[in-house]
Order: C-alpha cells, then structure tokens, then sequence
C-alpha cells in the first residue's frame, strides 16, 4: 500500500488546490514499459538509492496523497498514478510490500486507497 503513495507522487506536485499540473503531461511510458525504471522511483521512494529532481517531487507528497486518496490530484494525474501503482503491484509485488511498511506499515489508508485504485 506504501507503494501507491509513492506512484501516486509520481504523478502529483503539491500547489493549491491541486498538485502542479506541469505532472498531468508526466510521461509514465518509461516507467510502465522498463522495470529498471520502474524500480529507480521506487528504491528513491525507500530511500534505497538516487532520486531524479521529479522523483524527489513526488516522494514530498506521498504521506499526503496517501492519506487523502490523491484529492489534489487532478484527474489526469489519478489516471498516470493508478496505471503506475498496478505496474508496480504486479511485477513486484516485493516492492509493493516495502512501500507499503513504509507509508502505511498500520493499514489505516489501505481500505480507501484501494478504492481510488479501483476507481471509486
């Protein structure tokens, strides 16, 4: 479940009322389509390796996002997150795991973000 805030930064910059929208054109094809990729956001997301200047971006707004089921994010970027957060789910689901402890190691956030990935 720490995973999914941590995709969910992918895609989300704090700002106002919404995340910056410069994220809503945020290329995710790299990150879906080659699991080195995929991987590096998620080793910066746990602190097990560098972070690309967008990467720190989004590792700012992971407790947030997670504990608000991505309510800044703009539609686009909900979209982006939910496609990234589902790559990392089942390619690696060890990965998902170490996210999970980390963002939200007493579950209180799963039940909700689940439902944001499910579309609800």
């Amino acid at each position: 479940m720490k995973a999914y805030f941590v995709l969910l930064a992918l895609v989300a910059v704090v700002a106002a009322d919404f995340y910056n929208s410069k994220y809503d054109s945020f290329d995710v094809q790299p990150l879906l389509e080659n699991d080195r990729i995929l991987l590096s956001y998620t080793k910066c997301f746990l602190d097990q390796g560098p972070c690309t200047p967008d990467a720190k971006d989004f590792k700012k707004v992971i407790p947030e996002a997670l504990e608000t089921s991505c309510a800044k994010c703009s539609p686009k970027q909900k979209e982006l997150i939910r496609q990234v957060i589902m790559a990392v789910k089942q390619r690696h689901p060890e990965a998902w795991e170490q996210l999970t402890q980390k963002y939200d190691k007493d579950l209180k956030f799963r039940d909700s973000f689940e439902k944001f990935l499910n579309g609800q």
